[in-house]
């Protein structure tokens, strides 16, 4: 009968006697599972170690150590992925409730129609002249005189009939005084708010299509709502 050694998934020495091996690989195993091998290791460890020359207990209780820490690290990425998935599930509901509202969104894109378009252009600073810059699908840019403002924002309107834009895609954009270009937000209907396929929450607003949550910057309230308050 022969006595050969190898090492495990923990790095215990473990020995195989008459060609009956005991070693396992832990790695993707459930944490009870893992919980089982390290026992049947330890175990096999102690009863075939060389009584001449036992183990140091000390690496015993070492290896324990890093599988309590390796449990701990994977318990605590399960609950913090749980919690994740509450959080983005309570954001759901409660943008869900705001269907129907208008939403100012910071956006870098417009579908224009027949209809009016407001919005702002969030200036820094002062600013003696601000234009207001649209790009169609051509690249022919149409630009929108704004007046002087100080720092905040700038209210804009865009009557695509007057300023002669068909129905399409655009492009917009703002520059101020200084050469900087400031954000333009947009009022616009929040049609819809669902979860991604990768996770995470997505905004429908009409006229602009898709947005994240983060480029919404208010809400302001369902147009009934706004009329029946001012009666």
């Amino acid at each position: 009968m022969t006595t050969t050694s190898a090492t495990n998934a923990f790095g215990f020495a473990t020995s195989n006697t008459g060609g009956d091996t005991v070693a396992g690989n832990a790695t993707g195993v459930a944490t009870s599972e893992n919980k089982d091998m390290f026992t049947k290791l330890l175990v096999a460890q102690i009863r075939n170690q060389d009584p001449l020359a036992p183990s140091d207990p000390s690496q015993f209780v070492n290896q324990l150590s890093q599988l309590s820490q390796t449990e701990a690290l994977q318990n605590l990425a399960q609950t913090t992925s749980a919690s994740a998935s509450v959080l983005q599930s309570i954001q759901v509901l409660a943008m869900g409730a705001q269907v129907g509202s208008d939403v100012s969104v910071v956006t870098s894109r417009l579908r224009l129609g027949g209809d009016k378009v407001d919005g702002n252009v969030q200036l820094s600073g002062s600013s003696s002249a601000t234009s207001l810059v649209l790009v169609d699908a051509g690249g022919k840019e149409t630009r929108v005189e704004l007046p002087a403002h100080g720092a905040g924002a700038l209210p804009f309107t865009i009557d695509p009939t007057a300023l002669g834009l068909a129905p399409g895609s655009y492009g917009i954009r703002a520059e101020a005084a200084d050469g900087s270009k400031p954000a333009v937000e947009v009022t616009a209907r929040l049609e819809s708010v669902r979860m991604a396929a990768g996770g995470g929450v997505v905004l429908q607003v009409a006229g602009i299509g898709e947005v994240d949550p983060f480029a919404v910057t208010g809400f302001n309230g369902k147009a009934n709502a706004l009329a029946a308050t001012d009666n």
